[in-house]
């Protein structure tokens, strides 16, 4: 193709040489059936976008800054905000807003990096340190404050004379729960939304992880969740000595770090009702926002994309809303979707060319929504997905996948499935009269987590080092004589029984390679107490045995023939969530602990099972 200058949709565009091998765009535009399959090759211009025959959009516009306007809320607080506008652009023009708690001025680094790329194709941006963060008055409270500060701050844009009154929101992780809060007070502005990483709004998913405490949370607190108005940086803390203090609630404290709302999320049960004061997501709110949610397979909250598009497509009030509901899931970490190359690396494993134009998504989502420019949005695949293994990006209109066959793989052995070198095997057959497996679960040794255990943390990498911890039961299918799509949710049902009052119990979904290296994929928990749901609390006693269903999220991911299909199952993942420390006290307020003996049946009548969504 020769380089040259044209029109599409609206854009000036150059073209280049080199094209898509199949372009995602163009498959978006003429919009996919079911299960349609698409490979991605060529890559991404930081800042620019490409169009569907694999042109980059060029600025249109240069950008004028407007630093730190003070723009009051409701109560007389004024929030910092700076106001990127298209010079020379005529007219009233559309707008985008991103509220930061990480600075607006580094909000091209963090959760914003396309800021400025919007105000280059004819959108107003504002960039705003939320209430109590940097050159923003107040004070800084976990959620609370967000929807009504940015429905505030929508109505301020909307009142503006270079204004439309149409308003997208934009930007990842706090960035994007920001938006979710937003979304429940369907403020007739906010006309579009892309939440990136943004499920933590959701039941406190990200903060309570199978009513376990996520002890990133705490190191986020450290830094981004200080109360401290001038967010001056931590002391240099040393965290694996931090996540070890105990009593739990003490932990930020006596490590010498700010005041944060820490000691509240980690002292609150799951269902109180105190939860709702943060204004987080719950199945009774409503919207009217058509939303773009984007999530990582290697990310915290990889799940949660898919439960907000459901609940928000079930609760929309408007056809045009619920019918609008997007998600695409990456195979890269928290908020790192731009990153992937050709050879995408994540946890060590290479993940083949994951790259994706997703600048250009991004333009062409708030172009039709914002500037009303007909350009096929609305027709593109509910769920476009990368399917690890495979190496390819895939697409389909529902999720779970129409034909996906919920398979159920049995856990087996001989009662000496500790370790990878036990005895431990998965199937598709159902178990006999087989003996449990036990294992000693002491808090003061718990299981390390393998990866990250921050915000951005994966988990992804090789586990073969805890697999060779007693404490760890290990269940491998045979090596595989074709391959294995598992594209859906995930569950594992287990019989369990323990020494102690109260207990954890983990799992971890593997993909094994041949030359025995064995990827995470993903992993759940469920503190035993809440087994019955998560508004009550029962007991264990010595001697019985109790079913539990372990929540393991989904996952897209294609086991290779010779590859193997592995469950590990456990009692603690730390510090990625605390420790159990058995006593059936409240856990976070307690410095002594007990050390359980738990076992995992698999019988005839009581089998335990892994769930697989298998895609034929």
């Amino acid at each position: 193709m020769a380089h040259g200058k044209k029109q599409v949709h609206g854009r000036v565009v150059r073209s280049h040489a080199r094209l898509w091998t199949v372009p995602v765009l163009a498959l978006l535009i003429v919009g996919l059936e079911t299960m349609a399959v698409a490979q991605v090759s060529g890559g991404n211009l930081a800042g620019h976008a490409k169009d569907s025959s694999g042109a980059v959009a060029e600025p249109l516009y240069a950008v004028r800054v407007e630093e730190n306007v003070r723009i009051p809320m409701r109560d007389g607080v004024k929030l910092a905000t700076d106001l990127y506008f298209p010079e020379g652009a005529t007219g009233k023009l559309p707008a985008i807003l991103i509220r930061t708690a990480y600075s607006r001025k580094n909000a091209t680094k963090m959760g914003a990096p396309d800021l400025r790329m919007f105000a280059e194709h004819g959108y107003v941006v504002a960039v705003q340190d939320v209430r109590g963060k940097f050159d923003s008055e107040g004070h800084f409270t976990y959620w609370a404050p967000e929807g009504n500060d940015g429905s505030d701050m929508l109505d301020w844009m909307a009142a503006q004379s270079w204004s439309t009154g149409k308003i997208g929101t934009y930007g990842c992780s706090f960035l994007g729960e920001d938006q979710i809060l937003l979304a429940k007070l369907r403020n007739p502005h906010h006309t579009a939304m892309i939440p990136q990483a943004a499920g933590g709004t959701y039941r406190q998913m990200d903060l309570l992880e199978g009513g376990a405490v996520s002890l990133w949370a705490a190191s986020w607190s450290l830094r981004w969740g200080s109360k401290i108005e001038s967010n001056p940086t931590p002391p240099n803390i040393d965290l694996q000595k931090m996540y070890l203090t105990l009593p739990l609630i003490d932990m930020l404290k006596k490590a010498g770090g700010p005041p944060t709302d820490f000691e509240n999320l980690a002292s609150h049960e799951p269902d109180d009702p105190w939860w709702g004061q943060l204004g987080s997501i719950d199945d009774h709110d409503r919207f009217n926002t058509p939303a773009l949610l984007m999530t990582s397979w290697n990310d915290t909250v990889a799940n949660e994309a898919f439960v907000l598009a459901k609940l928000m497509h079930k609760n929309d009030e408007s056809a045009l809303a619920r019918d609008n509901q997007f998600v695409v899931a990456a195979p890269t970490t928290h908020c790192a979707y731009e990153t992937a190359t050709e050879h995408t690396i994540v946890g060590g494993r290479d993940l083949g060319d994951a790259r994706f134009d997703y600048p250009d998504l991004y333009l062409r989502w708030f172009d039709h929504w914002l500037k009303g420019i007909d350009n096929g949005i609305p027709e593109m695949p509910k769920v476009q997905f990368y399917v690890m293994g495979a190496n390819r990006w895939r697409s389909a209109n529902d999720w779970p996948i129409a034909g996906t066959k919920f398979t159920k793989y049995y856990l087996h052995s001989r009662g000496r499935a500790n370790t990878r070198s036990g005895d431990g095997a998965l199937s598709t057959a159902a178990p006999s009269e087989e003996p449990p497996d036990r294992f000693t679960y002491d808090p003061k040794s718990p299981v390390p987590t393998t990866g990250s255990a921050s915000a951005g943390g994966s988990m992804a990498g090789d586990q073969k080092e805890v697999e060779n911890r007693s404490d760890v039961l290990v269940y491998t299918t045979p090596p595989l004589q074709e391959g294995v799509d598992v594209t859906g949710p995930l569950e594992v049902v287990l019989y369990v029984g323990s020494s102690a009052r109260d207990t954890d119990f983990t799992a971890k979904l593997v993909d094994v390679y041949p030359d025995g290296t064995a990827f995470n994929l993903q992993w759940g928990i469920l503190r035993a107490r809440y087994r019955e749901g998560f508004n009550k609390k029962v007991w264990m006693k010595p001697g019985e045995v109790y079913p539990l269903k372990i929540d393991l999220h989904s996952i897209s991911n294609y086991f290779s023939a010779g590859h193997r299909i592995r469950l590990e199952i456990s009692s603690s993942n730390f510090p990625r969530v605390d420790r159990n420390l058995n006593t059936g006290g409240n856990n976070y307020d307690e410095t002594d602990s007990v050390v359980a003996e738990n076992e995992v049946h698999h019988a005839k009548v009581r089998p335990s099972y892994i769930v697989l969504p298998i895609v034929p």
